[in-house]
């Protein structure tokens, strides 16, 4: 885990995977929603909220595949279409049956936890 992260940093502008989180401190809602839609990659994003206008403010405004609200690692369970949105889609692969049509629209998966 990297915390206080800025949006200039390499572990922030790149798509990396594996054990690892960027953390970027931001200073309200708006800020969060421009960091996440500034980046070129929209695999995945996740806040931390007991606000729950700003969960669904979060989660129809920001531009990625996996959506995280209260989960640090936004991942869908396997039944689930897994993947991103802008750069981070890569290839055809949802391109039979159902997913054929999924192929040309963009969902979303939103995954939250309320204590």
């Amino acid at each position: 885990m990297f915390d206080n992260c800025t949006p200039d940093m390499d572990i922030v502008r790149e798509e990396i995977f594996g054990p690892v989180i960027a953390m970027v401190r931001v200073k309200d809602l708006d800020e969060a929603i421009a960091v996440a839609n500034g980046s070129r990659f929209g695999n995945a994003s996740a806040i931390y909220t007991t606000s729950g206008k700003a969960a669904r403010t979060y989660k129809c405004r920001v531009r990625a595949g996996n959506i995280g609200i209260n989960i640090g690692v936004p991942a869908p369970m396997a039944y689930f279409n897994f993947g991103g949105l802008k750069e981070s889609f890569f290839g055809d692969l949802h391109a039979q049956g159902r997913d054929g049509v999924n192929f040309f629209t963009e969902r979303k998966v939103v995954i939250t936890r309320w204590m």
